[in-house]
């Protein structure tokens, strides 16, 4: 049996047997919720792994789901939803869901998703323990590796899991040209053009967390249709 334990967020019977029957037979340990009151419940009682969230639920909509969860917690979230319009998509990702897949889909594509997610988590361990007594620092911004939260001044910022992720790849990459490719596949585990698309969204909600628009000085350097670079900031500022 897997170890790890999904939360299937779905009010269509079908499809959350789907799912379920899925999860089912390759072994993974799975939790049922048909509405936002029993997602929310089972998320803050059974800490799973991952969440698959429907967004159109009949009493709370997702994206307000989303936006509990990580009050407390930086537990992957995967939307699943036939919502398929970029401003819902961009909305439920600016809420902090770590990826999102449009129905109908497949369960190899739903599985695979789940794959990418558990070389994520491994890697963030893998990361974590590497860097557990080390601290980053570049002009005002510092990274606490150990605690798992980065500063501005002194000021925490609020990052989701994906913004933390990717700051710390760019500080461990201080100076170097990250392309998209390289970057997705590090957090993401793929380079599907979602995740492409997902980065460009990310990149820029982490920018304004971490550059102040009323100074000059600019931590991420993008280089058009190549990638990213974190830039070696005097500690003046």
């Amino acid at each position: 049996m897997n170890k790890f334990q999904i939360l299937v967020v779905e009010d269509d019977p079908p499809i959350r047997n789907l799912i379920a029957t899925t999860l089912k037979t390759h072994e993974y340990k799975y939790l049922l919720a048909k509405n936002g009151e029993e997602a929310i419940l089972q998320a803050s009682s059974y800490n799973p792994d991952v969440v698959f969230l429907d967004l159109g639920l009949p009493d709370i909509d997702g994206v307000e789901i989303i936006k509990k969860i990580r009050e407390w917690s930086n537990m992957p979230i995967i939307v699943i939803s036939a919502r398929s319009e970029d401003e819902d998509k961009i909305e439920a990702l600016d809420a902090g869901a770590d990826d999102y897949l449009t129905k109908p889909f497949s369960v190899e594509e739903l599985l695979a998703r789940l794959r990418v997610m558990q070389r994520r988590i491994a890697l963030l361990k893998s990361d974590s323990d590497i860097n557990e007594k080390s601290v980053y620092t570049n002009g005002k911004l510092r990274i606490d590796y150990a605690a798992g939260c980065a500063y501005k001044a002194d000021e925490e910022l609020k990052l989701t899991p994906i913004e933390y992720k990717l700051l710390c790849l760019l500080a461990q990459n201080t100076g170097k040209v990250l392309t998209h490719k390289y970057i997705t596949q590090k957090i993401w585990g793929s380079a599907w053009d979602s995740n492409v698309a997902s980065l460009r969204v990310f990149m820029a909600t982490l920018r304004k967390k971490l550059e102040d628009e009323k100074a000059s000085v600019s931590y991420i350097q993008t280089h058009v249709g190549i990638g990213y670079r974190m830039l070696k900031v005097d500690v003046k500022e």
